[in-house]
């Protein structure tokens, strides 16, 4: 079993930024991939960020100029650096981790001010 626990999330103004964290816990593998998904109310999860263990990174075409996704592996933790915030990333910062299976943390509330 695995245990995502994130933390970050707040209020902050459009141009602001902010720094979410996810400290994975358990049986974790030394090869996974890590990452950020994000949900807007009345819209499905979608992808924002995956880090795999050796560094690759994947970004949704709409943040990969303002966030950077990065991890440490010695503390089998997940980072999402997001610069120049708008009001349409304001959305439920979900951490994901997948090894065999998917994990899901209990998510982080965002929310970009006008």
């Amino acid at each position: 079993q695995v245990q995502l626990v994130e933390s970050g999330g707040g209020l902050v103004q459009a141009g602001g930024s902010l720094r979410l964290s996810c400290a994975a816990s358990g049986n974790i593998f030394s090869s996974n991939v890590m990452g950020w998904y994000r949900q807007a109310p009345g819209k499905q999860r979608e992808l924002v960020a995956t880090i795999t263990a050796d560094g690759s990174t994947n970004y949704a075409n709409s943040v990969k100029t303002r966030f950077t996704i990065s991890r440490d592996n010695t503390k089998n933790t997940v980072y999402l650096q997001m610069n120049s915030l708008k009001p349409e990333d304001t959305a439920v910062y979900y951490c994901n981790i997948r090894q065999i299976l998917s994990y899901w943390g209990q998510g982080t509330q965002v929310t970009v001010s006008s």
